[in-house]
């Protein structure tokens, strides 16, 4: 794979005239998000890892703010980047699950996504990464706000290739994996060793990002393949962890931080930055050595157990953001649209969101609570839970639980379908392993809740219960009802 830039980011710059009037008046901030795959909510040393260090993450952590109740806004790839790009839960734009490179559809051009938001403001803009909201060009991220895109269309298992040894499997239904930069393929992923480059990849595109618009607002969405399986990790970090392979990967995500950071104090950004760490969902958890830790809570991605959807998130803003707090308040990844518009005074969609704006809590002010509720949709429209404060209700569904003997070494192992048939409730504050359901116990509480699952079933529908849409679903974005071309 040829030595191309890359790498991963967003963030928010606060800027103004330098005293040498050296560079521009910048009116807007700048914003970075790091947004990670598959990692699981004890995969960082604040948030309790083991095995491996984040020294770079866990100092936003000290000079920032971390996150004790943050959800991606569903638990896996595709549709949880739809609710970070849109403010919307992705069961109401139309995007649910994972989407596959046969698939004909993505993330429709009426949705006004983060990087338009930005972009209309005179941003700069880049994605580094995964993108995995559409492979046709139609849904790539120059359509969707972004100057520049350098990364994958999709996961980095959706190869011809074995994940284990990299060898290609002779009739795979999948297509070569493609890395494009703007609209054009520019080479292939074609062997672990290509795995290997791709964290160091996207962090020096990411750096030369912040180089070369240093004197712009700009705006810059991180989006590292790993920790998603294959585990690809350069030779820097390679056996430099106690926890092995997986500990490698995330020890190299952590220096990409710093890597970060460190442009940001060159070019004399970072007092006036926001940057954002977090992740899409939970760990792969039946993939054993190669898979995230969960820590301590139920289950891992896919699911709409708590392992499933809290993830970690920290974000760092200096003389802003109050440094080594920690906010047990609820917020979810589709807040982060509206909260970025609050901040810097951008519009929003006239189409329906579900985020809100959080930026008291960035202030530390946890008088107020922004978001009372968590829907927990997945599947194509199933409903499983909602949370409302510090109660979660769990409704009837069926899920692949991870109970059982995983794989090792990059090999899966089974998960066992399990139905839960009569609603459950568990109390987060005291039991957020959700071990004890005490729903005999608290029948005014599973009164309330069940009225905030019967609104969100009215509006966006349930197919648990047969409802397949709601009130306030809109379409996906599909190839045929497009002008567009594939990307070859």
């Amino acid at each position: 794979m040829r030595a191309y830039i890359g790498g991963f980011l967003l963030t928010i710059v606060l800027f103004g005239c330098t005293p040498d009037k050296t560079k521009q008046t910048i009116l807007k901030p700048n914003v970075i998000v790091v947004f990670i795959d598959d990692e699981g909510y004890g995969d960082v040393g604040c948030y309790g890892a083991t095995g491996f260090q984040t020294p770079h993450i866990d100092e936003m952590a000290g000079n920032g703010m971390r996150f004790t109740n943050f959800y991606a806004a569903q638990p896996v790839c595709s549709a949880s980047r739809a609710g970070l790009m849109t403010g919307c839960y992705p069961n109401r734009i139309g995007l649910t699950g994972a989407l596959f490179p046969w698939h004909k559809i993505g993330l429709n051009s009426k949705e006004y996504t983060m990087a338009e938001m930005f972009h209309d403001q005179g941003y700069a803009t880049a994605c580094v990464g995964k993108w995995h909201l559409g492979w046709q060009e139609a849904f790539l991220p120059l359509q969707h706000g972004f100057d520049e895109f350098l990364g994958l269309p999709y996961s980095n298992d959706m190869w011809p290739h074995s994940n284990v040894t990299g060898e290609k499997k002779p009739n795979s239904r999948y297509p070569a994996l493609r890395l494009i930069e703007g609209n054009e393929t520019i080479d292939t992923i074609a062997s672990i060793a290509d795995q290997d480059k791709l964290t160091t990849l996207y962090t020096e595109k990411a750096v030369d990002f912040i180089n070369r618009n240093a004197d712009t607002p700009f705006f810059l969405y991180a989006a590292h393949t790993m920790a998603h399986i294959p585990l690809g990790v350069s030779d820097k970090f390679k056996g430099k962890s106690e926890q092995g392979l997986y500990g490698d990967v995330m020890m190299e995500v952590d220096w990409s931080v710093g890597e970060i950071m460190k442009a940001l104090e060159k070019n004399n950004l970072t007092d006036n930055t926001i940057i954002i760490f977090t992740t899409d969902n939970g760990p792969w958890l039946n993939f054993g050595n190669h898979a995230g830790s969960a820590g301590g809570l139920r289950e891992g991605k896919t699911t709409s157990w708590e392992g499933g959807q809290r993830v970690p998130f920290i974000i760092k803003w200096p003389n802003k953001v109050p440094e080594g707090i920690v906010c047990n308040k609820l917020a979810c990844a589709v807040d982060l649209l509206p909260t970025f518009a609050s901040i810097t005074g951008g519009k929003l969609s006239e189409n329906k969101i579900d985020g809100v704006d959080i930026t008291p809590l960035f202030k530390g002010n946890f008088e107020k609570t922004p978001r009372e509720t968590i829907l927990y949709y997945y599947g194509k429209n199933n409903l499983n839970a909602v949370r409302k404060g510090n109660w979660k209700l769990v409704l009837p569904h069926s899920y692949g639980s991870y109970n059982t003997t995983p794989g090792n070494d990059g090999y899966g192992g089974k998960r066992i379908n399990t139905v839960i048939e009569e609603p459950e409730l568990y109390n987060m504050r005291r039991d957020p392993g959700e071990q004890f359901n005490v729903i005999k116990h608290y029948p005014g509480k599973v009164e309330e809740l069940m009225k905030v699952a019967e609104k969100a079933r009215a509006e966006l529908g349930d197919l648990n219960i047969g409802i397949e849409k709601g009130s306030g679903n809109r379409e996906m974005g599909r190839v045929n009802t497009l002008k567009t071309k594939s990307i070859k």
